[in-house]
């Protein structure tokens, strides 16, 4: 039985405009997902940025507080004023009596600075026009509950082994690699997912494990980075093989083009990721600024 294979690069114009447009759109809303993090997790310990205290804060939580008062020194601070702000932890920490929410005027800054979010139209997020939902919050932070951790580990478990379902489907016509590394690559983004989720659980239990999620997020990042890469390379931009022949001159050709790799490799780590991450984290910060 003769073997059939497509490649990336034989395939039809139209097949390759809907790869592509796919793969846009994934990678558009892979950045949207970091940036999400950096807006939710990435506040946990109230500065700008992904750390490991804020994965420890959002998973396992601070138990030197409360959730409400980590919260407006977290995520949600600059959301009301300073002495907006002393006032509620202050009745917080008097014992967050109904009574005193009342006269002491805390409902007031509730109802004008949090209820525009949490209310009973919001999904996900706690209804502040209920009182005891607002008292939960005065308890010990303790990081996410276990309710909402499985109900957000199933749908990262099936939504995003959709996601490099296709992207591996796609990736699979390639030439890059080998049928053996291609499966390795293929896999890898799978058993980081999972790496990934159960972190989440390892860390509620101990914050020991909060690293093991940034290495499991990092390496589902680069797995997406290069079969994305590969693919769109493949598609539109490579129309030989992916070496040239060992012929004196294409040795020649392929040496001077390893030199100049290496030279712009060193040029973007040296300056321009520094100035880049630099300008990004400039952007990010502004951009949080204009949300308050």
């Amino acid at each position: 039985m003769s073997s059939f294979k497509i490649t990336l690069n034989e395939l039809d114009t139209p097949v390759k405009v809907l790869f592509t447009g796919y793969l846009t759109t994934v990678a558009i809303g892979y950045l949207f997902a970091l940036i999400q993090i950096l807006f939710t997790h990435g506040m946990a310990d109230g500065k700008f940025g992904l750390s490991i205290d804020d994965i420890v804060y959002s998973y396992y939580g601070n138990r030197s507080g409360t959730v409400l008062e980590n919260k407006l020194a977290g995520s949600m601070k600059g959301k009301a004023t300073e002495q907006e702000t002393f006032k509620i932890i202050q009745w917080v920490r008097d014992g967050a009596s109904q009574n005193e929410y009342v006269n002491g005027q805390v409902d007031k800054i509730i109802d004008a600075k949090c209820v525009m979010c949490h209310n009973e139209d919001a999904a996900g997020i706690p209804n502040f026009d209920e009182f005891e939902n607002i008292k939960e919050l005065t308890t010990e932070d303790e990081g996410a509950t276990f309710s909402s951790l499985t109900r957000v580990s199933h749908i990262h478990l099936f939504g995003i082994s959709f996601i490099f379902m296709f992207i591996g489907l796609i990736f699979s016509f390639s030439t890059t690699a080998s049928s053996k590394y291609k499966s390795i690559a293929i896999g890898m983004p799978y058993a980081f997912l999972i790496v990934d989720i159960l972190s989440w659980w390892l860390t509620k239990l101990h914050p020991m494990f909060a690293s093991l999620i940034m290495v499991a997020g990092g390496g589902m990042g680069l797995s997406f980075a290069f079969m994305w890469v590969v693919s769109i390379k493949e598609m539109w931009f490579m129309e030989k093989a992916w070496f040239c022949k060992a012929e004196p001159t294409c040795k020649q050709k392929l040496k001077q083009a390893v030199k100049l790799l290496l030279k712009a490799i060193k040029f973007t780590q040296m300056t321009l990721l520094p100035k880049s991450f630099a300008l990004l984290k400039s952007s990010f910060s502004w951009l949080y600024k204009k949300m308050k």
